[in-house]
């Protein structure tokens, strides 16, 4: 490996486990704002006798290098992590992978195999939305004044406010302690970092590319996420070529973590049989 794709690794602190040799396929899994590659540990060692388990952070989270965020230019929008994301398939000459994304790692991940088809073969959309922004004819869970009175309550206050929006992304109130995780992950984060991240997230808008992917896809949602609500999915899934979509019974924004069982059992029909049940 040379240098350069050591770096680029190294400043997403890229995680491999599980199979190897020729032939063997990977499957990358991306989490989403105020999260890290921790976040998968109820699902991804599921897939190591199978696959190669790629892990890795965004730009900004987590482990990785926190001097690469550049909030001026490359992270100004959602493009800029999703060629990180590229840069890490090409450094590790990935191709036909399958993506895991939550939120909006899952529509970086959208943008990612729109530029470059090649690198996937399917996509698993945990929670996703292209917009969070109600506008006429789409419901995506806010009013742009909502959005900007979580955006004002973050610069305030980033460590009340990330113990108010934990257990509203959680939904978890008879299991605290993923609340108390999800609260540790976002004081963990820099504050300038998640505070532009999150303004990036929840003004973006690539609800333009979802009618370019072609990659067969699956849409995980649960049954009650005031985050990305049903509707959402829904229309993700009405504006996609080839996808399914299925609601798991659970609360919150992350089923990965409060429901790794059925999300597993989503992911293992679709990736491993004909039909989605």
């Amino acid at each position: 490996m040379s240098p350069s794709n050591t770096s680029i690794l190294e400043r997403s602190n890229v995680t491999i486990s599980g199979a190897s040799g020729p032939g063997t396929r990977a499957i990358v899994f991306l989490h989403g704002l105020g999260g890290d590659q921790h976040d998968w540990r109820l699902v991804a060692p599921a897939f190591e006798d199978q696959y190669q388990v790629i892990l890795l952070d965004l730009i900004g989270a987590g482990r990785s290098d926190l001097n690469a965020y550049q909030p001026a230019t490359t992270h100004s929008t959602l493009e800029g992590h999703a060629n990180d994301l590229l840069g890490v398939l090409s450094a590790l000459a990935l191709h036909d992978v399958v993506f895991v994304g939550h939120s909006v790692a899952a529509m970086i991940g959208v943008i990612a195999a729109v530029r470059q088809p090649q690198r996937f073969s399917k996509m698993v959309l945990i929670a996703p939305s292209p917009r969070f922004i109600n506008e006429a004819g789409y419901a995506g869970g806010f009013e742009q004044k909502d959005i900007n009175e979580l955006l004002a309550a973050m610069e305030a206050d980033y460590h009340g406010w990330s113990h108010g929006i934990s257990p509203v992304m959680m939904g978890q109130q008879d299991n605290p302690e993923l609340v108390l995780e999800l609260t540790n992950s976002f004081v963990r984060t820099n504050p300038e970092i998640a505070k532009h991240f999150a303004r990036v997230t929840f003004f973006s808008d690539t609800r333009a590319e979802l009618g370019f992917l072609t990659i067969p896809t699956l849409i995980i949602q649960s049954a009650h996420d005031v985050i990305a609500p049903l509707a959402v999915g829904h229309y993700i899934n009405e504006q996609l070529a080839d996808s399914r979509m299925v609601v798991i019974e659970t609360n919150g924004h992350l089923p990965h973590l409060s429901a790794p069982q059925q999300t597993l059992s989503a992911m293992d029909h679709f990736l491993h049989h004909e039909t989605v049940i």
